[in-house]
């Protein structure tokens, strides 16, 4: 059996990878699912994400609010420009709003609770 470095080690985001690139691949299969559905891409109108256990607990420290963010736009952390995410999330953020390539116009976020 061949390993490659890549299968042991992977491309992320962080200060902790195991709890941003997970967080942002699901986010990212999230938008792949509803896109999948004949007329749900375009019917999600308002989006609101529960983080639970550990993500629950250091989700701001370790960056998995962010890598959640950046995967609701459609990144994948394999994929994303690191010197882009921060300014991505601020316009997120500020605008609480996401539009994902072929996933209607907007989808407004809610604020934290």
């Amino acid at each position: 059996m061949f390993l490659s470095v890549l299968d042991i080690f992977k491309i992320g985001i962080g200060p902790s990878s195991s709890h941003t690139m997970g967080p942002m691949n699901a986010a990212a299969r999230f938008l792949d699912e509803i896109a999948a559905e004949p007329g749900a891409a375009k019917a999600v109108v308002r989006l609101s994400v529960s983080l639970h256990g550990s993500l629950a607990f250091t989700g701001i420290g370790h960056a998995t609010d962010n890598a959640v963010i950046l995967g609701l736009c459609g990144h994948r952390p394999d994929e994303i420009d690191p010197d882009t995410m921060a300014a991505i999330v601020e316009s997120i953020t500020t605008g609480k709003e996401v539009s994902p390539p072929g996933h209607g116009d907007t989808a407004s976020i809610p604020p934290p609770t």
